[in-house]
């Protein structure tokens, strides 16, 4: 049998050799281009400040903050760049920020620890709700097995005649209309 041998096409192998070097070279420009300005003290500013809570009660963020005349702002944004300038680490501007305003100045509680329980408790108390409001939902609705059973129990033609008579003196002196 005559079988068809694969050829590659001329120079196929320089394509693709073009082509895995021509995405090298596009992968490092993007990761260049992203890591610009990674370092500098400026973007280190814009991520902590967005990470803390301005004290003045105004429930933002500090780099959020926007109400004229906020009493805190300035002071927490100023503590903040000395901080970076100090070349602190966030942990270390954090707890900085903790032992001067209380925890309450982090924007997220931390993971660890006894403050875990704020990251758990919201999804554990939207669990139980749920689970509740189904059972509550179930019992209204009457769906259960022991629903189904006491219907069977109360049809009349399955019930003693003492039973039927108990069944129609309640009907009688409660006025319910249909009977048994």
């Amino acid at each position: 049998m005559g079988g068809v041998e694969a050829k590659n096409p001329p120079g196929g192998w320089r394509w693709l050799s073009f082509w895995i070097k021509s995405m090298q070279a596009v992968l490092l420009a993007v990761a260049v281009c992203l890591s610009l300005g990674a370092g500098s003290p400026a973007s280190g500013m814009n991520y902590l400040d967005h990470h803390l809570m301005c004290m003045c009660g105004c429930s933002q963020l500090l780099g959020e903050c926007d109400h004229v005349g906020c009493p805190d702002r300035g002071q927490e944004m100023a503590d903040l760049s000395a901080d970076i300038g100090a070349n602190m680490t966030d942990q270390q501007i954090y707890n900085a920020f903790v032992a001067k305003y209380g925890a309450t100045v982090l924007a997220a509680p931390p993971a660890h620890g006894f403050d875990l329980v704020a990251w758990i408790a919201p999804f554990a108390v939207f669990a139980a709700a749920l689970l509740g409001t189904i059972l509550l939902i179930r019992r209204w609705s009457g769906f259960s097995v022991g629903a189904a059973a006491a219907s069977e129990v109360t049809d009349p033609a399955k019930l003693n005649p003492a039973e039927r008579e108990r069944l129609e003196r309640i009907r009688r002196e409660t006025g319910a209309e249909g009977g048994i």
